[in-house]
């Protein structure tokens, strides 16, 4: 199987396009606040097989770093949806002014997945409030 497999998800079900469209502008983007100073916000994923983080949106520059191999999936916003295999290691993206990402994430492994971010708040967009969500936690 591809590290990297993109599929259309035309029928997205409505309990999930319900949850994409009240936590548009959720800023959580981990399952834990580790640390926030006035340049950074760290954050920890931890999911457990079948767990899944809900809709979150990117706006400021990260990077992130996986500690232990899985496989996830992530729906995004236009519809379409991500599964992808992890081995240790991370990636970084920047984002210009009003650019963008809202996803969720979910474990299709039979092991928990770690994951660490951290995002830069100084960068070309301003940071979202965090713990904006009209669906419950934003873990789901």
């Amino acid at each position: 199987m591809s590290a990297d497999v993109r599929t259309s998800a035309i029928n997205m079900p409505t309990s999930l396009r319900e949850e994409l469209a009240c936590n548009q502008f959720n800023g959580q983007v981990g399952s834990q606040l580790l640390l926030e100073t006035d340049r950074v916000r760290v954050w920890s994923v931890r999911l457990k097989p079948g767990e899944r983080i809900g809709f979150h949106r990117h706006v400021l520059d990260y990077f992130w770093t996986v500690t232990t191999a899985g496989r996830t999936r992530s729906r995004m916003a236009d519809g379409s949806i991500i599964e992808k295999d992890y081995r240790p290691g991370g990636e970084h993206y920047v984002y210009g002014y009003g650019e963008f990402k809202i996803h969720d994430l979910e474990n299709l492994g039979d092991t928990e997945i770690v994951f660490t971010t951290v995002e830069f708040l100084d960068c070309a967009n301003k940071p979202l409030p965090l713990h904006v969500s009209c669906v419950g936690d934003a873990r789901l």
